[in-house]
């Protein structure tokens, strides 16, 4: 273990005191001579030694240690890195659904922190941060050149403590700040709704509990709705979705499959890929299902996407997704502390790579921005087109309808409001459910 820990330092504290002029000399001696690892590491046993001795200030050897280790790991790509006792611990207690924080998942890149996604009814999200933001500061210090775990422990703070995040966002001619005030974060895997006759899962992140989540919401809402025979369809919601468990996402593809390839993953060795396969038995009882995913599905995500569009089990609408293609493998460390690693690249049924490509939607449709309204002009519109021929003085009655029928008309006017109320709000969510509603009267026009 030892000489492992050394090795990963060795690297990136070469790298970065190479330019200095104090080991200069030492440094063209190694130079001069083969160099292989155990020379590489007798180097950095050199340069630790003179940091220790002869820096301006006294340093902790441990912390030396662990820097060096974690620069190794992040200089291999944006998501290797190593995990302290602390960070173990919190990741640990993330992955179960409960944490402190701001509800955010960030990434690096060109030096900035760039959001991944804002998490569902979080502090972050009510603040309005979007994916695809990029922090520039954090309470006013700038996190340019430092790791992304520098930056997250700025970021962190006590529960009822206020942060003031600068943020760059494209569209936007200025940074601008965003207040945010920290507080627990209690993930809600998966919620479930009935819009009309179709039943919305969103689905906010891949934990632990996702697939129990699922399957108890899919029961409740086909109950709800009736029975199977009264559904329409399933809208599967991970927009924003920033990912997890690779075993989840696993999970939540099979519950719509019958059959088929999964997801394959290939590491360096092929003899270490793995291919996953879904199992009989399809949650949904093949009811027609749309996915919607746009810039902040990452990941586990782009798996189920990937999965049930390859499949053509699903309709997939929104926007092309973030294109985080590999996996990370934890491993336990001594000192309680981990390493996250990434060991393999992920392949959808059909074989395509995702990474940096991302999920390219069936249809494109973008979520249009809100338009501010004001009160007036809230009026105007109810007082200008809510008039019909039934509300003129005088007006005759319909005598060619039963009061039955009358009934259904106004049930279907309500529902056509709802739906374009929906629009309004949602306007992704309402094309999905526009889909689902044309192919059921599809399906029952071809019976």
């Amino acid at each position: 273990m030892k000489k492992f820990m050394m090795a990963a330092c060795g690297g990136a504290l070469a790298s970065v005191v190479a330019t200095t002029q104090f080991v200069g000399p030492l440094l063209a001696q190694e130079q001069n001579r083969p160099t292989n690892v155990y020379e590489q590491l007798d180097l950095f046993g050199d340069i630790f030694e003179r940091i220790r001795a002869q820096y301006v200030e006294e340093v902790d050897e441990a912390d030396l240690i662990e820097a060096a280790i974690n620069g190794m790991l992040t200089s291999l790509d944006p998501h290797s890195n190593y995990l302290p006792p602390d960070d173990a611990e919190d990741m640990q207690v993330q992955t179960r659904g409960e944490f402190g924080g701001l509800g955010i998942e960030v990434t690096q890149e060109d030096g900035f922190v760039k959001v991944v996604s804002p998490i569902d009814d979080t502090p972050a999200a009510e603040a309005g941060m979007e994916a695809g933001d990029f922090i520039t500061h954090v309470d006013g210090e700038s996190v340019l050149g430092l790791t992304l775990d520098e930056a997250v422990d700025m970021m962190r703070g006590p529960v009822g403590s206020e942060i003031v995040i600068t943020v760059v966002r494209e569209g936007e001619d200025e940074p601008f700040d965003v207040s945010i005030i920290r507080d627990t974060i209690k993930l809600t895997a998966v919620r479930t709704r009935l819009e009309g006759n179709t039943v919305v899962l969103r689905v906010t992140t891949f934990n632990d509990q996702t697939f129990p989540n699922l399957t108890d919401g899919i029961a409740k809402e086909i109950e709800a709705a009736g029975g199977i025979d009264k559904v329409e369809g399933f809208v599967l919601d991970l927009r924003n979705n920033p990912g997890g468990l690779l075993t989840q996402a696993i999970k939540v593809s099979d519950a719509f499959l019958n059959a088929g390839e999964i997801v394959s993953t290939r590491g360096r060795d092929p003899a270490d890929g793995d291919r996953f396969n879904a199992t009989e038995g399809d949650l949904a009882e093949g009811k027609p299902l749309v996915v919607l995913i746009n810039g902040g599905s990452a990941s586990a995500s782009e798996i189920v996407a990937g999965a049930l569009q390859d499949h053509r089990r699903a309709i997939v609408v929104g926007t092309k997704s973030f294109g985080k293609g590999s996996v990370q493998t934890v491993m336990p460390l001594r000192g309680d502390g981990m390493m996250r690693l990434t060991t393999a690249r992920y392949y959808t049924p059909s074989g395509r790579s995702i990474q940096s490509l991302g999920v390219s939607p069936d249809i494109v449709v973008d979520q249009p921005p809100r338009r501010p309204e004001t009160e007036e002009e809230d009026e105007s519109a109810i007082n200008r087109f809510s008039r019909s021929e039934a509300d003129l003085r005088g007006s005759l009655d319909n005598d060619s309808l039963t009061e039955d029928e009358i009934e259904q008309i106004k049930a279907d006017q309500a529902k056509a409001e709802a739906a374009a109320k929906l629009r309004e709000d949602d306007y992704q969510l309402a094309y999905a459910i526009d889909i689902l509603h044309g192919l059921s009267a599809l399906s029952s026009g071809s019976k």
